[in-house]
């Protein structure tokens, strides 16, 4: 899989984009705020739907205009996809493919697969839960198109049963309500909680192969699931926790309240691991991420890599660019002094200056 071509047009600080990409090593180079990371942002929104920073549509639209639009071509498995994406101040994105308009944004996910790597995910470690949550359910999305239905219910009902419980303050006769929304919580909730407990269980067996790797076999990778409440005991902690939850205004258990407990050696890295055992273990998550999806979808995801190379040792870096063969990865950069150093090839090189690329 791999991104044949970016148009952009009013997106972020560009005005006017036409770009070729190669299938392989594609750098990106400038000096800061210049708008390298907004290309790879409008190439990460046009596969998913999403922009990586949880910007909205209104705020990636360029100063003074009213719209803006993306045009991505894509090949995967020999068949090349066209993704057109509108952008509007005052209404929902639009979103077609091949000319043809899509009613899910998920519809995406069927298309397109791609990873994400920033200096912020070297947090994912040290950071609180919803970090960790999130890099889950988006890997789980992207695998499970049962569990991206279960989620996306689960969140939709949670909404609603959260704004309930703010208007019984107001109307306390609508208690009864808060019966069909527990309902909805328990179906898609066990669901959630099941799922997620054996894909960290199989997101484990990645990702400390990779970490054993990465430390020469000096450290040993394991991964924890903390569901907020088990999936049997879901129903009575539910039932058993309405009274406060109507006092807080706000659903008080449930899967949007999991985490995943990251160690080496029975040692919580959060609390206990020093910066270094930190950086490499989440080195390590995202690697498995690509490798994940690849065993799921049969091919390589892109990768985009944000400014994460001066982030990293040298010993990281060379592993990092060691293991992304036969990738197409997009790569930023203030200068290409670190390339050279680690006599890393690129395969086509753009210099980006004020919304513009040479």
């Amino acid at each position: 899989m791999y991104v044949k071509s970016l148009d952009l047009l009013n997106f972020r600080n560009y005005r006017e984009l036409s770009v070729e990409l190669d299938p392989g090593i594609n750098i990106f180079y400038g000096a800061n705020a210049m708008g390298k990371t907004n290309i790879l942002e409008a190439v990460y929104l046009a596969g998913t739907s999403r922009s990586h920073r949880g910007s909205r549509d209104r705020d990636m639209i360029r100063l003074g205009e009213e719209e803006a639009h993306i045009r991505m071509h894509l090949m995967k498995n020999e068949n090349d996809y066209r993704i057109d994406m509108h952008l509007k101040k005052s209404r929902a994105k639009g979103i077609a493919i091949g000319g043809i308009p899509i009613r899910r944004a998920s519809e995406l996910l069927e298309i397109a697969s791609i990873v994400f790597f920033s200096p912020e995910d070297l947090n994912i470690i040290k950071e609180g839960p919803s970090e960790r949550r999130r890099f889950t359910d988006l890997l789980l999305c992207e695998t499970d198109k049962i569990y991206l239905s279960a989620l996306t219910n689960y969140n939709r009902s949670l909404n609603q049963r959260n704004r309930l419980l703010h208007d019984l303050f107001f109307e306390p006769s609508l208690e009864r309500e808060l019966d069909v929304w527990d309902e909805m919580l328990l179906n898609y909730g066990t669901m959630i909680i099941e799922r997620r407990a054996r894909f960290v269980r199989e997101l484990e067996t990645i990702s400390a192969e990779i970490h054993r790797s990465l430390t020469g076999g000096r450290e040993e990778l394991t991964l924890t699931y903390e569901p907020n409440v088990g999936a049997e005991f879901f129903r009575d902690r539910l039932s058993g926790s309405r009274h406060t939850d109507r006092k807080m205004k706000t659903t008080t258990c449930g899967p949007h309240r999991d985490d995943v407990c990251i160690g080496v050696g029975g040692m919580d890295l959060r609390t206990y691991g020093s910066q270094g055992q930190q950086r490499t273990a989440a080195l390590s998550m995202k690697l498995s991420e690509i490798k994940t999806l690849e065993q799921y979808i049969g091919t390589k995801p892109v990768l985009l890599l944000d400014d994460v190379l001066s982030e990293l040792d040298r010993d990281r870096q060379n592993y990092l660019l060691g293991s992304i063969a036969d990738t197409q990865t997009l790569i930023t950069c203030t200068g290409l002094d670190e390339f050279v150093r680690n006599r890393f090839e690129a395969d086509r090189v753009f210099h980006v200056v004020g919304g513009m690329i040479e």
